[in-house]
């Protein structure tokens, strides 16, 4: 189920591990509640079988009647059966905190990245930001339910465990519990070494998923380049990495329990002795077989409680980690803002002046680029290689600093919000980027709609129709079920499908032949009656149809219509003599 932004609670401070706990405080009260009856109550458990020990024994003396279990008994049962009922309270309480904690960090983490800007993402690593988004929030989630869980279970329960212990006989109690500080104090001495092993271990995942998404995405090259063997052994090394760390995590955080529950039992040893003695009369009390019973019962529970709570110290170390991954992804909820004062049904002019790029410090790639495009025009920006296409293409979407101006509608580019963005202005860029969905999903992006026009645009129509499912074909993985021409046909039908009032299409003819190119191109015109059409293309068969042209070179742009750029400009004519008189190649 998909839940809106209007049913996960905004969280105060997501980069505070305290403000989940917050954000749960009914359902952390009804668990506080509960846990306290619950783990009280445990003590009834250990009281009333010495009861009936005791009263068994009676029984076979001769010194009671069978009548005598009875009521015990019932009064046992209806006991164990409220501690049970509050204990299931419990655990539905805590797994709902739990559940709702996942749900929460895992929105603002996606938050934080779908408003990451492309630079920010490029720079990290996809099998680390997998590992982050799946592994550490799943580890971090079940560190706090185990020390909400462990803080009743272990933490309340342990004080009624040796609050009945001290009140049957606190010497030997205090002897019996001294092997009990010996399992904190060697779970304490092992935090940095489970600490570093499951740092090692986080990262070690996140290598091979990198691993793994370069093995799959890139199959075919390998194959093709007869290096398949070599890329195997790399996966391989990764792999065995991964398993070599991941049990060492493991053994540090698992295989140390039972030594825990060893040490924490050596105090049996005593209780049979001097319990034994109590019984007898000769040791610390007079104890009864009841009294005997009920401390021994007692004690095994609480030791074995104590041995998970030294676990308890290795899980929280283990969610320490992951939370210390994640943490600089937990940023303030950026909330989607639908508010603007543009109408965005009046058409809309798009002027640049004075423009100048740079890459980050660096200097100047462009400078003093001035074009305008008015509604119904389809305009071209071509020039070598390295002239600067992409980067004007990205400044002209708002992800790239500049200076100049970019006017949208009367407005600066710089000055309008993502939404307002996103209304004014769609892109197809160089890769599909398609999802493993259906061609019509793909199109669509989840909005109603007929999707027949945009396919007849892009010339797609025929090819989809003689599949087996249609539109509803699935395209596979990034679209492998389909070849490079379609993969950018489709896209570029997306594109269309969402058309805003300015489209800017960087090379979307680059996978096709001329004569489907030409078709494209005559139905992009006719769409872009009320639209501008920013052309980015190193294919320049059609651009004496556009409206006007800019060609970069040296940093600067001249900006004209293809026959005067013809006349006036050298450089752009041998280009264009070069594709048609040359017969450029086309790309299929």
């Amino acid at each position: 189920m998909i839940h809106s932004s209007k049913e996960i609670k905004k969280v105060i401070h997501p980069d505070r591990i305290l403000s989940y706990f917050k954000l749960e405080f009914w359902s952390l009260t009804l668990v506080t509640l509960s846990g306290v009856i619950y783990n009280v109550g445990m003590i009834a458990g250990p009281y009333f079988e010495g009861r009936l020990t005791q009263c068994l024994f009676n029984i076979m003396r001769g010194t009671q009647g069978f009548t005598a279990m009875l009521p015990l008994t019932a009064i046992y049962l209806v006991v164990i059966l409220v501690v049970q009922l509050m204990r299931c309270i419990k655990r539905f309480y805590v797994r709902k905190f739990a559940n709702n904690t996942s749900r929460n960090m895992r929105h603002m983490l996606y938050n934080s990245l779908v408003n990451m800007s492309k630079d920010e993402l490029e720079r990290e690593d996809v099998g680390t930001m997998m590992t982050k988004a799946i592994s550490d929030v799943d580890a971090c989630v079940e560190g706090m339910r185990k020390f909400t869980t462990e803080i009743f279970d272990t933490g309340v329960v342990l004080i009624a465990y040796l609050a009945l212990l001290f009140y049957y006989d606190w010497r030997l109690a205090l002897i019996s519990c001294a092997f009990t500080p010996i399992a904190y104090f060697i779970a304490g001495r092992l935090k940095h070494r489970v600490t570093q092993y499951n740092a090692d271990y986080k990262k070690s995942a996140g290598r091979l998923n990198s691993a793994t998404m370069d093995r799959v995405s890139g199959a075919i090259t390998y194959r093709v380049y007869g290096c398949e063997e070599n890329r195997d052994h790399a996966y391989e090394a990764y792999l065995a990495d991964y398993e070599k760390r991941a049990v060492a995590a493991n053994f540090w955080e698992n295989a140390m329990q039972p030594l825990y529950h060893i040490i924490s039992m050596c105090g049996v040893v005593f209780i049979l002795y001097l319990g034994g003695k109590n019984v007898l009369g000769t040791g610390f009390c007079n104890w009864d077989i009841a009294a005997f019973t009920t401390f021994l019962s007692c004690f095994t529970k609480m030791a074995l409680k104590s041995s998970k709570a030294a676990k308890l110290f290795n899980a929280v170390q283990k969610a320490q980690v992951s939370w210390e991954r994640i943490q600089p992804l937990m940023k303030e909820y950026i909330e989607p803002s639908t508010v603007s004062d543009i109408d965005f049904e009046a058409p809309a002019a798009l002027n640049v002046s004075n423009l100048s790029l740079r890459w980050q410090s660096g200097p100047s790639v462009l400078h003093n680029i001035s074009f305008s495009a008015q509604p119904g025009e389809v305009i071209g920006i071509t020039g070598a290689v390295a002239s600067g296409k992409s980067m004007l293409s990205k400044a002209l979407l708002g992800e790239l600093p500049y200076e100049g101006s970019i006017q949208v509608g009367n407005r600066e580019l710089h000055t309008l919000s993502l939404y307002e963005r996103s209304r004014l202005l769609s892109y197809m860029g160089h890769e599909p980027e398609l999802m493993s969905e259906s061609i019509s999903e793909n199109i669509r992006l989840g909005e109603p709609g007929e999707i027949a026009a945009s396919l007849q645009t892009v010339c797609l129509a025929n090819e989809i129709a003689q599949m087996p499912q249609g539109a509803e074909t699935s395209v596979g993985s990034g679209g492998i079920r389909l070849s490079g021409g379609q993969q950018a046909r489709l896209a570029l039908a997306r594109t269309c499908y969402n058309a805003q009032h300015i489209l800017i299409l960087d090379d979307p003819f680059s996978a096709v032949d001329q004569k489907t190119e030409r078709e494209i191109f005559e139905n992009l015109h006719t769409l872009a009656t009320d639209r501008i059409v920013i052309l980015f293309s190193h294919r320049l068969q059609l651009f004496p149809k556009l409206d006007h042209v800019l060609f970069l070179e040296g940093g600067t742009g001249a900006f004209s219509t293809h026959a005067k750029l013809m006349q006036e400009n050298s450089a752009y004519a041998a280009l264009y003599r070069a594709q048609v008189t040359g017969g450029a190649s086309d790309e299929i």
